[in-house]
């Protein structure tokens, strides 16, 4: 298959994406003069206890910035453009469109580590000291095209997934209105062996109080670590590692044991409660020595 090649000079664009994450890099596109023609993003779907159809947010984005919305990629097929900007758009792009409209996607991990759905989710989970922005050509296997221009952020050591990917999305923003403000020119080929981020389970959000301090510590950073306390869940919402601590899933105040250190609860919600302070949590809960979490 012969993909379609982008011009030398862009200034009109469209623009794929779904999630509050291809927000920024759409609004950052308008407002640097880009001419978006098409804004294609997911369908609406019915949100909250009333059940209301809902935009997503980049349909609610475009139609802010007075942008036509369409939901099927059929629509690319009505609309003059010189490139296609993909992010976070959620669906398969068929080859037929590959060949027929040339396309860039923002990728947000240094390829080839990290292709695949959770790139940012699997970069903290692992312990990565550093990750990075990649815009790429649009391929028909899932990120493996070539890379127009890419960025390394740093992984600050109490960066949570929502910090960091807060500051990739504005670097990856910057990335883009520079590139096509430039000139993508010639992308590079991936080099070096690659690594697969897929989606969260959410079995992997349950702490095994066995791991080490740091790796919970960063499940935790993630959002959604849960836990079991007198046969109810207990998420975890916020903690400190420390040196030491007692057996895991052991209790010294607010402590926990873990298979390597300890994790101080700075924030938990217990089951059918509102969140609160580890402090506030210890002195209604007032475990005993038999309690042990994960259990």
């Amino acid at each position: 298959m012969i993909l379609a090649a982008p011009p030398a000079s862009v200034s009109r664009v469209a623009y794929l994406g779904t999630p509050e994450v291809a927000v920024p890099p759409l609004r950052a596109l308008a407002e640097a003069g880009f001419e978006i023609p098409l804004v294609v993003t997911g369908v609406d779907k019915r949100r909250g206890r009333g059940r209301d159809l809902s935009p997503t947010p980049v349909k609610a984005a475009a139609t802010d910035l007075g942008l036509p919305v369409a939901h099927e990629l059929a629509a690319l097929d009505d609309v003059d453009i010189d490139l296609g900007v993909v992010v976070a758009y959620g669906k398969i792009i068929p080859s037929d469109v590959l060949e027929r409209v040339p396309l860039v996607n923002i990728h947000f991990s240094l390829l080839p580590r990290w292709r695949g759905a959770a790139p940012v989710e699997r970069a903290l989970l692992a312990g990565d000291r550093e990750t990075g922005v990649c815009l790429m050509v649009v391929d028909e296997e899932l990120d493996t095209g070539a890379v127009y221009r890419s960025q390394t952020v740093a992984i600050d050591e109490r960066d949570t997934l929502q910090s960091l990917r807060e500051r990739l999305v504005d670097v990856g923003a910057e990335l883009l209105v520079t590139a096509l403000r430039d000139g993508l020119g010639e992308p590079v080929p991936q080099t070096g062996e690659p690594t697969y981020a897929a989606k969260i389970d959410p079995r992997e959000l349950e702490i095994d109080w066995t791991e080490p301090a740091a790796v919970i510590d960063r499940l935790v950073r993630l959002g959604g670590a849960w836990t079991i306390f007198r046969d109810r869940r207990l998420k975890v919402l916020d903690a400190e590692p420390v040196p030491h601590g007692p057996a895991p899933g052991r209790l010294d105040g607010l402590v926990v044991g873990t298979g390597q250190g300890g994790l101080s609860l700075t924030e938990v919600q217990p089951e059918g409660k509102a969140a609160m302070a580890g402090s506030a949590w210890l002195n209604g809960a007032q475990p005993g020595l038999d309690d042990l979490l994960g259990s």
